[in-house]
């Protein structure tokens, strides 16, 4: 199901956007397509401890210093009583435990959107993930309930839920590199995802701003390609490197083991409970595919996920073996 890029109509007019979470790496993708497409971005980012470099941005975006987390803050130092035709968020808790997800995928967002509908803001494009569809984890039900909030605000919406971003499948370049195997869980078929690069989910949020046909829709979105499963990603990087595949299959009792064990942990030690929500949020990504699923079977489908783009995963292993790209996942490794 390719989304051309040749359906995009031709520009309409300048927008005035507001983001949210434009320092992450989709937000810096997104912001940039936003100005190269000659709209106005107006990024309201977190305040700077002192003696710490402004985050980049691509030039010519705005730049706005506001606790998103405190409302009266957001409306003074973030929206300060101005015009914006839509709000666009790439917000999303840093680490997916349980306290930081209801603050940020649900509280905050609630906030911005109640702020953006006094505001008189008609539109609101959300970046989501297409894990909500079978929601088991704490970050998951906050975004899904800030998704419901969306739905029912009378605002016009545009979900966006992408499958896995390159970034989440870029662990194992460097240690494949230094001549260590490939980890994977099983066979390394129990799932299957296609990956979608910043560039293209950027370019296909900022379609949702000019394209009336993604209005008030939910929009799962995956890069170009066939689905691929987490041992053909290993094969694919052992091509490029130019030696055979090597795998270390780690069976799933085994983290189900370490699950347990911190469980029992957490009982007396906070720091290990929250190990083990980490390890959940591992365990469902190596048992569940980022693709769309079928409601009624629970099957995932990679015919029925909508693919968009022209970047490739494989070109961003290669670019990552040459140096010319990093591992950008930051706190987001545990994904």
């Amino acid at each position: 199901m390719q989304d051309p890029l040749t359906a995009r109509p031709a520009h309409t007019g300048r927008l005035r956007v507001l983001v949210l979470g434009a320092t992450g790496t989709v937000g810096r993708a997104t912001v940039a397509a936003l100005v190269g497409r000659g709209h106005e971005a107006v990024c309201v980012l977190r305040p700077r401890p002192p003696g710490q470099a402004p985050p980049a941005l691509a030039p010519g975006a705005v730049r706005r210093e506001a606790e998103v987390t405190c409302p009266r803050a957001l409306a003074r130092d973030g929206l300060r009583g101005e015009r914006f035709d839509a709000l666009l968020s790439c917000m999303a808790s840093r680490n997916g435990a349980e306290d930081d997800a209801w603050a940020i995928d649900y509280r905050a967002h609630s906030d911005a959107l109640a702020l953006a509908r006094d505001a008189g803001i008609g539109h609101m494009v959300l970046l989501s993930a297409i894990c909500v569809q079978k929601p088991r984890l704490a970050f998951q039900h906050a975004k899904r309930a800030f998704e419901a909030e969306l739905i029912a605000s009378g605002v016009d919406y545009s979900i966006v839920r992408p499958t896995a971003l390159f970034k989440s499948l870029s662990g194992q370049v460097e240690r494949v590199r230094r001549g260590k195997r490939f980890l994977v869980f099983g066979d390394g078929a129990l799932t299957a995802c296609k990956p979608i690069s910043d560039a293209d989910l950027a370019d296909y949020m900022v379609d949702c701003l000019e394209r009336a046909d993604r209005r008030n829709r939910v929009l799962p979105i995956g890069g170009p390609g066939p689905a691929i499963t987490p041992r053909a990603q290993g094969e694919m990087l052992f091509d490029l490197i130019g030696r055979p595949p090597r795998f270390r299959h780690v069976p799933l009792a085994l983290l189900d083991g370490i699950i347990a064990g911190l469980d029992l942990g957490g009982r007396l030690a906070p720091r290990l409970r929250a190990r083990a929500d980490f390890a959940r949020i591992g365990r469902y990504y190596a048992t569940e595919s980022m693709l769309v699923m079928d409601p009624q079977t629970g099957r995932y489908d990679a015919d029925a996920t909508p693919q968009t783009g022209r970047d490739t995963l494989r070109a961003h292993y290669a670019r990552m073996l040459r140096g010319e790209a990093g591992d950008d996942r930051g706190a987001h490794a545990v994904f």
